[in-house]
């Protein structure tokens, strides 16, 4: 079973990436809309969507949904390691 610090890191760092990907979400569809002038497709799969903008939403999404959580989850170990003096186990290298 996982001790105090390993689920207060759990819950610091899922809420951190949930809070991340929610931004990242409304910024790249805000980019999107920039950028095409028209709304994401809803539903990507859809044999209605153009297969190069369907792609392209994917791509977007998934990229930018993994650089926020990345972001998030550093940003938040960074500071867990400034308040309690050590990094998140996992963390540590070892060597």
């Amino acid at each position: 079973m996982a001790d105090k610090g390993e689920l207060g890191w759990r819950l610091t760092a899922g809420a951190a990436a949930f809070a991340g990907g929610f931004v990242a979400k409304k910024a790249i569809t805000l980019a999107w809309k920039k950028s095409t002038g028209k709304e994401p497709p809803t539903n990507p799969e859809s044999p209605d969507v153009a297969l190069m903008e369907a792609v392209g939403w994917a791509v977007m999404m998934g990229v930018g949904m993994e650089v926020a959580r990345l972001l998030a989850t550093r940003a938040v170990a960074h500071q867990w390691a400034k308040g309690t003096g050590a990094p998140p186990s996992h963390f540590k290298v070892e060597g």
